[in-house]
């Protein structure tokens, strides 16, 4: 397990963590976006095919890239209403921060539905740890927060994440258009029902302080199976 010491904050969102055998995913402070700049600074995105849809502050670049980054996440943090949220984390492999897995919930008490976004460092690509913090962010979404469907989706030439949505379980979806670096290009959209979860739950998945972040979302505690 992977672990990192930090003082527990006044905002239960960034108190909250996964843990899997391989891998945390702790709430994105401040101190651990810090540890992160380096990585941002190299660049995540570094050729093609380019992996995000427009606007993309990692695409920038100079200081812009690492300024726009920042506020990025700072703005996210804080916009939280019953009609949307997103929890950002830091992914934390043997104690260095190697990357990030977002959780987004759209009109999330009507409908429980969640999508995900992630990057990671691409000296740790390759390794099955998109698979894992994939793994770990749907336990969170749906043994945590109740979650009733996971969405996802990734360019057609974004193999890497195309894999990672089946490998999981995620069935296809769809597919639809969107810009990235000024120019369209395809999508393929993918879903994952609580009831296909379920079938391939895992139980050496550990949440933490994830029931003092529920009322911060708007949930109320979800059933136990």
């Amino acid at each position: 397990m992977t672990t990192t010491a930090s003082i527990l904050s006044a905002y239960p969102p960034l108190n909250v963590r996964v843990h899997t055998p391989w891998l945390s995913l702790l709430g994105a402070t401040d101190e651990l976006l810090q540890r992160l700049v380096p990585t941002v600074r190299k660049g995540v995105a570094t050729g093609p095919p380019w992996p995000f849809d427009d606007p993309m502050s990692l695409y920038e670049e100079g200081p812009e890239r690492v300024w726009g980054w920042l506020r990025g996440v700072w703005a996210g943090r804080g916009r939280v209403s019953a009609g949307f949220w997103r929890l950002y984390f830091v992914v934390v492999i043997d104690g260095e921060p190697v990357g990030m897995q977002d959780l987004i919930g759209t009109d999330f008490a009507a409908f429980g539905t969640v999508s995900t976004f992630s990057w990671l460092s691409p000296g740790v690509r390759g390794g099955g740890f998109g698979k894992e913090m994939r793994q770990a962010v749907l336990h969170l979404a749906f043994d945590g927060l109740g979650a009733r469907e996971a969405n996802s989706d990734a360019f057609v030439d974004n193999h890497a994440s195309n894999r990672v949505s089946e490998a999981v379980g995620y069935v296809p979806n769809g597919v639809t258009w969107d810009t990235r670096r000024g120019e369209p290009a395809e999508i393929k959209r993918w879903r994952l029902t609580r009831e296909q979860w379920i079938k391939q739950r895992r139980d050496d998945i550990e949440l933490v302080a994830v029931a003092d972040c529920l009322p911060v979302l708007g949930i109320d505690p979800p059933p136990r199976n």
